[in-house]
């Protein structure tokens, strides 16, 4: 097919890596050079985490002040379609998602180019993407569609898996009576199916339709509950 897609993400657990793996199969399989860069942080965050490692990076995670990363380089200087996976930490793009954000060179081939977003989250995940929107528009990225993957589970039930998997880093079932955290496996493979949707798209260079089609096949999971939540929680973070 002979073209040139950018898969671009930090992941701290794995799971955003798998994801990833799954979304860009069928475009590896129709020919596609696909470059899969996976940021690490210059210092890395615990996994597991502990309580004050983890709420240290809440202030700059919530005005997205930009760390520091790992050396690394693009193998092209364009690309037809890129993929930038991220993590949401308190509502907010996690800094290393966010420092990629910020880097001059990902904001250079970024520009003119459409970008899917895609991540795996607990199910909060509409404040995040709606800070990264903006930073996408300052670059002149062509933002063509958002994938979120979410725990399925109840919310009180995934709060307490997600903390078990956090500070324990064990994805496995809590006391032997919750679920296993995160997205499921089986949604993770269905990822694959959202490639095979987009390849078409890809194929085209005709980005139009295709968050319609994400939508329609429920890639774009929203809770109006949940939505409430996080417009409080939000607020709450900002002050805190």
């Amino acid at each position: 097919m002979g073209k040139k897609v950018l898969a671009v993400y930090y992941s701290q657990s794995g799971q955003l890596e798998q994801i990833i793996d799954h979304f860009t199969l069928p475009f590896v399989q129709s020919g596609a050079t696909v470059e899969k860069l996976r940021v690490y942080p210059e210092r890395a965050y615990p996994f597991p985490w502990t309580g004050r490692s983890f709420f240290s990076v809440m202030p700059d995670c919530v005005n997205q002040v930009p760390g520091k990363l790992q050396p690394f380089s693009f193998k092209e200087s364009g690309y037809d379609l890129i993929i930038f996976g991220y993590q949401a930490w308190f509502l907010s793009p996690s800094i290393p998602s966010n420092t990629i954000l910020m880097d001059p060179r990902f904001r250079e081939i970024a520009k003119d180019t459409p970008v899917i977003t895609i991540t795996g989250a607990r199910n909060m995940w509409l404040s995040a993407m709606e800070k990264i929107k903006p930073v996408l528009k300052s670059m002149d990225a062509r933002l063509v569609g958002n994938i979120a993957l979410v725990d399925r589970h109840h919310n009180f039930i995934s709060f307490v898996t997600i903390f078990y998997w956090m500070f324990k880093a064990k994805k496995e079932r809590f006391l032997n009576i919750f679920p296993i955290p995160g997205v499921s496996e089986q949604d993770i493979l269905n990822t694959e199916h959202y490639g095979q949707a987009a390849l078409p798209f890809l194929e085209k260079g005709n980005w139009q339709g295709f968050q319609e089609e994400m939508v329609k096949q429920g890639a774009v999971p929203v809770k109006y509950a949940l939505m409430f939540i996080e417009s409080k929680a939000r607020k709450i973070f900002k002050v805190w």
